[in-house]
């Protein structure tokens, strides 16, 4: 089911597309298709008023001509803007919804309509109303104070330079029903707007939460690692200072390791890198399995990944990493291929009293190496 909003042109869609230097194909049929429902609004509201100024004829409030005359004025300007509409003309424009254009046209059917007939002159200025409260919805400041100008001084010129008694009709029974139906219509056509403007504040709503979902979605791809989903260097390497700082700050014990998958490379080779990144993906799946809520995890490099441990002591961070290795060499490795095995090796350090971060790696790093120079499959102490 259409809301309101779907009829008319939506400014959030326009604010977004103002960002475009040169318009898709898909933008500019949807801009086409935006401005036909708009006109069509336009010229039913122009055959609604003319009928309520055919009611007034058959009162005998004005001529009988001046209802089919309104009609065709109205419907050939918005005949004349859906021309241009279609033939591209709007889309060489900032404004490609022509405002400005189409107020003071409107403006001038209006105020002609009044001056020839005054007798049912409400009914033109009511509409009036309508036109700029629609315009309203789209214009900019600048535009506004264009059209509020150019209509001041249109209402100063009828009121002011002619003798014209702009009136409403309500002599007869008729005339009182035509003038309240008028009102009603009138009414009706700024409630709609406000319905329009209540639909058009949802959607901004919607869009900002979507707008808000999706940056946060884009922080969490920036920050993670596209294989593994574990965070990425960067990312982790900003965790690991805030964690040195906060452990300094608080004086409280800190450990981080490195963890190296062994002998990956032989597993590129035997098996195929796609079997090696299914390795390194359910790998990093394991340890975020199986690590505490405080910790971070991430890939260092290659195969290479840092677990950060706050607020423990080494000989804590080396039974966590004893037993994530433990987990690992455990699994089914063979699901990915007949006889495989993955073990891994770690070197864990901790934090010295003032140490920087580029000391405590290159201490975990030695670990590393160290476990590695003792037959891998096992964590080592630096």
């Amino acid at each position: 089911m259409r809301t309101a909003a779907s009829y008319l042109p939506n400014p959030v869609a326009g604010a977004i597309e103002a960002t475009d230097r040169v318009p898709t194909a898909k933008v500019l049929a949807r801009r086409a298709l935006q401005r036909r429902q708009m006109l069509v609004l336009v010229g039913a509201s122009y055959v609604v008023d003319a009928m309520v100024l055919l009611l007034y004829a058959w009162a005998g409030s004005i001529p009988a001509a001046i209802g089919p005359a309104f009609g065709i004025c109205g419907l050939t300007s918005v005949g004349c803007f859906i021309a241009m509409s279609e033939a591209g003309i709007n889309d060489r424009f900032k404004d490609h919804y022509f405002v400005v254009q189409q107020s003071m046209v409107s403006l001038a059917i209006m105020l002609a309509f009044a001056w020839l007939a005054p007798e049912v002159g409400i009914l033109f200025l009511c509409t009036l109303f309508v036109v700029f409260s629609f315009s309203a919805l789209r214009s900019t400041p600048r535009q506004t104070a264009i059209m509020w100008t150019a209509m001041a001084l249109g209402l100063a010129a009828l009121f002011l330079l002619t003798d014209k008694p702009v009136s409403i009709p309500h002599e007869s029974y008729l005339e009182r029903f035509t003038t309240m139906l008028s009102f009603a219509l009138t009414i009706g056509r700024c409630m709609f707007l406000g319905i329009f403007a209540s639909s058009l504040r949802q959607s901004l709503y919607q869009r900002g939460v979507q707008l808000k979902e999706a940056y946060k979605r884009i922080e969490e791809l920036a920050e993670l690692d596209e294989l593994t989903g574990s965070f990425n260097r960067r990312c982790i390497m900003r965790m690991l200072d805030d964690e040195i700082a906060r452990a300094h700050r608080t004086k409280t014990p800190f450990s981080v390791a490195l963890i190296d998958l062994d002998w990956f490379k032989r597993i590129n080779d035997a098996h195929g890198h796609p079997t090696g990144d299914e390795v390194l993906r359910t790998f990093a799946i394991t340890v975020f399995a199986n690590i505490r809520n405080i910790d971070r995890f991430g890939r260092y490099g290659g195969e290479e990944f840092l677990l950060i441990m706050p607020e423990t002591p080494h000989h804590t961070a080396a039974s966590i990493l004893d037993r994530q290795r433990e987990i690992i060499a455990a699994l089914d490795w063979s699901a990915f291929s007949p006889g495989m095995q993955v073990t891994i090796s770690a070197g864990v350090a901790m934090l010295a009293p003032d140490e920087a971060a580029d000391a405590l790696l290159a201490r975990a790093d030695s670990a590393l190496y160290k476990a590695k120079a003792q037959g891998r499959n096992r964590i080592a102490i630096g």
